[in-house]
């Protein structure tokens, strides 16, 4: 199984996981979400909200936009801890 196999992604999301040196499935499943959502903060311009969505939903074989209407508020509540959440 690629990247671009897992619900949700694509070509696109393969190039743009690949500039924080995740290249598998096994690299995906190995980080804390949360963690490579702040790597993709830091190095990909344009990482915004949707992309912690669908990090979480493609780990969990559910589309981004359930993940969001469901979770965004815990989702909120540990990117702020973070210092990640949107002003």
């Amino acid at each position: 199984m690629r990247l671009r196999d897992l619900k949700g992604f694509g070509p696109k999301s393969e190039e743009i996981l690949a500039e924080v040196d995740i290249h598998s499935v096994d690299d995906f499943m190995a980080i804390d979400p949360f963690e490579l959502y702040k790597q993709l903060k830091q190095k990909v311009k344009g990482t915004g909200l949707n992309s912690i969505y669908a990090i979480i939903g493609a780990r969990e074989g559910i589309h981004w936009q359930e993940v969001a209407k469901t979770r965004k508020e815990e989702i909120l509540y540990r990117l702020d801890d973070m210092g990640l959440a949107p002003k």
